[in-house]
C-alpha cells in the first residue's frame, strides 16, 4: 500500500503542534458557538444591538468631530496663524505733561523703526480703511458700496487671496504711488460682465479713478476691515496721497518670524510704539492688539477637548456593550451548567471550556461591532455626499482607516474581557454538582 509522504510527515508531527490549528478550523467548533448564539435569537440581538449602537456612535461621533476640525481649517486657510494686528485708543493715563483721554496715531515713520529694531517680524503692513459709502464705487452705469482699504503688498502673506484675474499690489505700485486697484470678486461681479476681462478697465472709487490690475478671491473666511470679495484694495501710499490721509497709519498688521512666538512680538511693537508716541509703559488700552497665535491655539485646544469628549463617551457607551455581553454571557453559563458538567466530566480540559465561552463572547461582539463600524461609516459617506457643495462649517464627515482598525481592536479587547468572567464562572462549576442539577 502506497503511502504519502506528506501524510507521513503530518502524522509523526506530536498532537501538541497541531492542537491550535485543529481548534481554529474545527467547522463543528464554529457551528456550535453559532448554534448557542442563535439559541435564543432575540436576547442575542438585544445584546449585540448595544455593542453595535456603541459602536455606531463612536464612528458617527469621531467623524463629527473630523468634520468640524476640517470645517474649521477651510474657514481659516490662506490667513496667518501666526499674525498680530495693532490699532490706537485713548490714552488712559497722564504722562510726561500730556492729559489722559489724548487721541494718537501709528505714523508712516514708525514703519521702518519697527522693522529695524523687531528682526523677529516676519511681515508688517500698515492698513488703512476709507469706508462703506453709499454707491462709492462706479462704472459707467453700474454703482456699489463697498469697503476700500490701502496696504502694502505683504498684507497677501498675511491675508491670503487668490488672482482671479490679474495680480495683486506690488512694491512698484507703492513706491511711485499708482492709481491701481484690486477688486473683490463681488466687485467685479457687479461692475462687470460676465467672463468679461477687467484688466486695465477703470473704476471711480470715491470720485477718482483707478485702473483694475486684478481680481481677489478670498480663501479664509477671516476679513480685517470687512469681506475681501466685497473690498477695493488700493496702495497704501496712493490711498494717503488720493485721499488726504496725511501719514497715519490705521492699523498694523504683522507676523512672526517661524519659531518665535506672537507674543514677542505683541509685546516688542507696543514697547516701541509706546515709547515712540509719549505714552505710559503701563497704559494697557492705548495701544491694542489682537494676537490670533493666542485665538488659535485656544480654538486647537477645544478641538482636543471635544475629540477628547467624543473618545470617551464613544468608549463608554461600547463598555456598556460590553457588559451587556458579559451579562447574557453569565446567563447562558448558568442555563448550560449541565452541559459544562458532562464536558467536564468527559474529559474537557480548562481551556476547552474557556476558550468555547470567550469565543462565544468575542464573535458576537466583533459581528456587531463591525456591523455598527459599516452603517456609521455608510452613513457618513452619506451625509459627506450630502455637504459636498458650497463651503459649510462641518466639512467631509469620516473616520482614517487606523481608527477603524483601532475602534475594533478595543472592541475585540471589550470583547475578550466580557467573556473572561463567565468563562471563569464555567471553570469554578464542579462536574459532579453540575451533572446532578436540575
Amino acid at each position: 500500500m502506497k503511502t504519502n509522504k506528506n501524510t507521513i510527515k503530518l502524522q509523526s508531527l506530536p498532537l501538541g503542534d497541531l492542537g491550535g490549528w485543529r481548534r481554529i478550523f474545527d467547522l463543528d467548533r464554529w457551528q456550535e458557538i453559532w448554534i448557542t448564539i442563535t439559541h435564543n435569537k432575540s436576547r442575542s440581538f438585544l445584546t449585540a444591538f448595544g455593542v453595535f449602537w456603541g459602536m455606531f456612535m463612536l464612528v458617527v461621533m469621531v467623524g463629527a468631530g473630523v468634520a468640524l476640525e476640517r470645517g474649521m481649517s477651510s474657514q481659516i486657510a490662506g490667513f496667518a496663524t501666526n499674525s498680530c494686528f495693532f490699532w490706537t485708543e485713548l490714552t488712559s493715563e497722564p504722562y510726561k505733561g500730556f492729559r489722559k483721554g489724548r487721541a494718537w496715531n501709528i505714523q508712516n515713520e514708525d514703519i521702518p523703526v519697527l522693522i529695524q529694531k523687531i528682526p523677529e517680524i516676519q511681515y508688517l503692513a500698515p492698513v488703512l480703511f476709507g469706508g462703506q459709502l453709499a454707491n462709492n464705487v462706479t462704472r459707467a452705469d453700474k454703482a456699489g458700496s463697498y469697503n476700500v482699504k490701502g496696504s502694502f503688498p505683504t498684507y497677501n502673506k498675511i491675508e491670503e487671496s487668490k488672482m482671479v484675474y490679474g495680480r495683486y499690489l506690488n512694491d512698484i505700485d507703492v513706491t511711485e504711488k499708482r492709481k491701481v486697484c484690486v477688486i473683490g470678486e463681488r466687485v467685479y461681479e457687479v461692475m462687470f460682465k460676465k467672463d468679461e476681462n477687467p484688466i486695465g478697465q477703470n473704476i471711480k472709487v470715491n470720485g477718482i479713478y483707478f485702473q483694475v490690475i486684478g481680481v481677489a478671491r478670498a480663501t479664509s473666511s477671516i476679513n480685517i476691515g470687512g469681506r475681501s470679495e466685497e473690498t477695493v484694495i488700493l496702495p497704501f501710499s496712493t490711498m494717503q496721497q488720493a485721499f488726504n490721509q496725511g501719514n497715519i497709519v490705521h492699523f498694523l498688521a504683522t507676523t512672526a518670524q517661524p519659531g518665535v512666538k506672537v507674543k514677542v512680538v505683541q509685546e516688542k511693537v507696543t514697547e516701541i510704539l509706546k515709547a515712540r508716541h509719549d505714552i505710559a509703559p503701563t497704559d494697557d488700552i492705548a495701544v491694542t492688539w489682537m494676537n490670533i497665535e493666542d485665538q488659535f491655539t485656544m480654538f486647537l485646544y477645544l478641538g482636543i477637548g471635544i475629540a477628547s469628549l467624543i473618545w470617551i463617551v464613544g468608549l463608554g457607551t461600547l463598555i456598556a456593550g460590553g457588559i451587556g455581553v458579559s451579562n447574557i454571557m453569565l446567563v447562558t453559563v448558568r442555563e448550560r451548567t449541565k452541559e459544562i458538567g458532562i464536558r467536564r466530566a468527559l474529559g474537557a480540559t480548562p481551556g476547552n471550556i474557556i476558550s468555547q465561552i470567550m469565543s462565544e463572547s468575542i464573535i458576537l461582539t466583533l459581528i456587531a461591532g463591525i456591523l455598527g463600524l459599516m452603517v456609521g461609516v455608510g452613513l457618513l459617506q452619506i451625509v459627506g455626499v450630502a455637504l459636498s457643495s458650497g463651503d459649510q462649517f462641518f466639512k467631509d464627515p469620516q473616520i482614517s482607516f487606523t481608527v477603524g482598525i483601532a475602534a475594533l481592536f478595543i472592541l475585540l479587547v471589550i470583547g475578550t474581557l466580557a467573556g473572561f468572567i463567565p468563562a471563569s464562572r464555567a471553570m469554578s462549576i464542579k462536574p459532579i454538582e453540575a451533572i446532578r442539577e436540575e
